[in-house]
């Protein structure tokens, strides 16, 4: 049987490095008998494989996802897993506008206005449709058919504490805090019941006609799913932003929204335009029905309204713009993601997540930017409940304590629940925006009624489930990390939300059935389970905390960047229910940004890392299922290069002119050819290598000579969402001599 890793190719920083690196990953494993194989499940490679009708023969593409859709399910999967895009509309926008230029000719995105949806043909519906399936986190759900366990590599820890990251002072009268919602939110109105039998469910809506209206048929229906339906009053959203914009203001603090409306395609956009809507209201009062010619949608951003305003005459746009200045001016200072260009916390909905931005502030001494680039307090409107209190427990233990110190402090791993989509809030279709005022029911193919919520029109409504299946592999997994490491673990649940408490319900269960002699594993909500762990991790303890999907992505952003000064540097390993591995490689959040350097001075400073630690447990976890001694043998040579480049400081450096990700990628390979070579376990690995390695030796001088002599340029790579490949390999791959060194394996 051939030994096979799949390895996806992505967007952005991450696609540009992959380039560089994958051949050398490709040459090293075949010494193993492994093949290496890409698939391209980048948003273009999402966005053409959607429309294949649409294309010409030679443009179409193999719909990658769906093939790694059912390999997931096979127990010999092994998948390296890259960051990619959780597309928003306007980057949708913009990848079918380049698409279309380079020839592609898949169909626009359809506007999305009220009018519009509906008066749109059933066409357009379908084109609509199509474009959902790209939009938001489409691919995590499908690939992540398992659950999570994300923890900190030995080699990552070690040099983090003996090179400790800045870390900003905190003052004991820092008036930062979180604002959420009292009532009208998903946490309030949430409803869960625990399903005991199978079949399948149907999401409608009743108005006031009484007529059922189907938006959802045929949802599968397992006997022990957990199933939920919560509401967010879209009346109470505005009550509350405008409350909180005007304490702001009173403060003198800034104002800032903190979502996820990349993941949360479709809750967290309207929550993220209500607040657009409210903090310009006066401006969206005024000038609505220029707006709704327009075609603005506060969804995504004041971006997209100032662009949309190039389209009117000079007069009617400097008065818009006007009164835009004036809502700034009476309104509280806001929050900036980038003070230099004017870009602030509402702009474009893909720029604030919170997973990413509450860490870094809370890093940032408690402090985001303000218009003029400095540091201050903030408000941060979290408007669910659910999960604030985490923020605002770590917010209280720095104002209280002070914060952390990178080089003593412990590590937090954590063991999320995310199998078989599992809590995934917002990003699927059981996620509606309320048509009118009346009730939205799950009803049972046997006419059973489920659940109901009671809605207004604009209302949000969402339903989540978690399987029985992956609830009890989610908690053997928890038991399993904590036998094999002696940490203690810790579930985040909390008893007074109904979806958590089913959850207890079955975690006890599932407990009563697994071997756990010695161990103890608490039930804490939140705000508790936060305020243990980060005493924890102040006395230098590590941890291990036990949570579902959500806050599995936000622990394992804010914990890192805390310990590490980043989460791209994080193990993170998704065990599939059918005995296959995913290996993801890191967070994506600042990949534009590496892009856009790399694009005007040809210098990549995207860290690699996260591959190189995904690889090697790969590797690990293919010698187990296969008994492969030569693939343990690469993950553990791989794991001393990986250590030996921390040490000697070879990762990429922000500046042009020193090392990039290419020169990084050039010393890994170097180390690991050299403990390749002095390894005894494998002859033939030795001699093989050892040649390697003396080649790459003798030519470290000349070969980073010619990755360092290329920067400084602007370059081009022919497209930002489908680049041309022959342009990347040659930028990425620019020394002759290194290439034939690796060619030579």
């Amino acid at each position: 049987m051939i030994h096979k890793i799949i390895y996806t190719l992505t967007d952005e920083a991450p696609m540009l490095a992959t380039h560089a690196f994958l051949p050398i990953v490709q040459a090293f494993s075949k010494t193993a008998g492994v093949m290496v194989e890409k698939r391209d499940i980048s948003l273009a490679a999402r966005i053409l494989a959607a429309f294949p009708d649409y294309l010409n023969k030679d443009k179409q593409v193999p719909d990658a996802l769906a093939e790694l859709r059912e390999w997931v399910k096979d127990r010999n999967a092994n998948i390296i897993k890259l960051p990619n895009i959780s597309a928003s509309v306007p980057q949708i926008q913009a990848a079918v506008k380049e698409l279309r230029v380079s020839g592609f000719d898949v169909p626009e995105y359809p506007d999305e206005t009220a009018s519009d949806r509906a008066k749109e043909s059933e066409t357009r519906k379908a084109i609509r449709l199509r474009y959902d399936r790209v939009k938001g986190s489409a691919v995590n759900p499908v690939l992540r058919e398992g659950n999570s366990d994300r923890r900190c590599a030995e080699a990552v820890k070690m040099y983090a504490r003996k090179n400790p990251h800045p870390m900003g002072a905190w003052s004991p009268d820092s008036r930062t805090h979180v604002a959420s919602m009292e009532d009208g939110d998903f946490y309030g109105t949430e409803k869960s019941i625990r399903v005991k039998k199978s079949g399948s469910y149907r999401i409608e809506f009743i108005g006031k006609d009484s007529v059922p209206r189907v938006l959802k048929s045929e949802c599968a229906l397992e006997n022990g799913m957990i199933l939920d339906a919560a509401v967010m009053s879209r009346g109470k959203l505005r009550g509350f932003l405008k409350k909180e914009i005007e304490d702001a203001r009173t403060k003198n603090i800034l104002f800032s929204i903190h979502l996820k409306a990349t993941m949360m395609k479709v809750s967290d956009p309207v929550i993220f335009g209500t607040a657009v809507s409210v903090f310009f209201a006066p401006v969206f009062e005024k000038h609505g029905r220029v707006f709704d010619e327009l075609g603005v949608r506060p969804d995504l951003g004041m971006g997209d309204l100032e662009s949309k305003l190039l389209a009117l005459e000079e007069a009617k746009r400097e008065e818009i713009l006007r009164d835009i200045r004036q809502c700034y001016r009476v309104g509280p200072d806001m929050a900036m993601v980038d003070s230099h260009r004017g870009i602030s916390n509402l702009h474009v909905p893909s720029d604030i997540i919170i997973d990413a931005s509450m860490p870094a502030a809370i890093r940032n001494s408690g402090r985001m930017w303000d218009a003029k680039g400095e540091a201050r307090d903030f408000k941060a409107l979290i408007p669910d409940r659910s999960y604030a209190g985490v923020y605002q427990t770590t917010i209280d233990f720095c104002r209280q304590h002070g914060a952390f110190n990178p080089a003593t402090m412990g590590s937090v791993a954590n063991v999320g629940l995310m199998a078989q989509k599992a809590e995934e809030y917002g990003s699927h279709d059981r996620t509606f925006i309320a048509p009118d005022e009346g009730l939205i029911r799950a009803v049972g193919n046997d006419g059973e009624p489920l659940l109901s919520q009671e809605v207004k029109e604009g209302d949000l409504f969402r339903m989540c489930h978690v399987t029985d299946e992956a609830l009890s592999d989610w908690v053997k997994l928890a038991v399993h990390r904590t036998r094999s490491t002696g940490i203690p673990a810790v579930f985040w649940l909390d008893e007074n939300r109904a979806h958590d408490a089913q959850v207890i319900a079955a975690v006890r269960e599932a407990l009563r059935n697994l071997d756990t002699s010695g161990m103890d594993f608490p039930i804490m909500n939140p705000s508790e389970a936060c305020l243990y762990t980060l005493e924890r991790t102040a006395a230098g303890k590590d941890s291990i905390a036990v949570t579902g999907n959500v806050l599995r992505d936000y622990l394992t952003d804010l914990f890192p960047i805390l310990e590490l000064g980043t989460s791209a540097k994080m193990l993170s390993i998704v065990h599939l229910i059918h005995g296959g591995g995913l290996f993801e490689t890191g967070a994506g959040g600042s990949a534009p940004k590496h892009v856009k350097q790399f694009l005007h001075e040809n210098h990549l400073r995207w860290d690699s890392l996260g591959e190189y630690l995904a690889l090697a447990v790969s590797y690990e976890h293919l010698a187990d299922r296969f008994a492969n001694e030569r693939a343990r043998l690469l993950g553990k040579t791989l794991n001393v290069a990986t250590a030996l480049l921390l040490e000697n400081r070879k990762s990429p450096s922000r500046l042009t002119g020193e090392l990039d990700n290419r020169g990084s990628h050039f010393y890994l390979t170097l180390y690991w050819a050299r403990a390749l070579a002095e390894q005894d376990d494998d002859r033939m690995l030795k001699r093989k290598f050892t040649a390697v390695a003396r080649e790459l030796t003798e030519s470290e001088e000349e070969i980073v000579d010619e990755l360092i002599r290329v920067q400084g340029t602007a370059v081009d790579i022919g497209g930002y969402y489908r680049p041309d490949a022959e342009k990347i390999k040659a930028l990425m791959r620019p020394s002759a001599r290194f290439n034939a060194i690796i060619d030579m394996l």
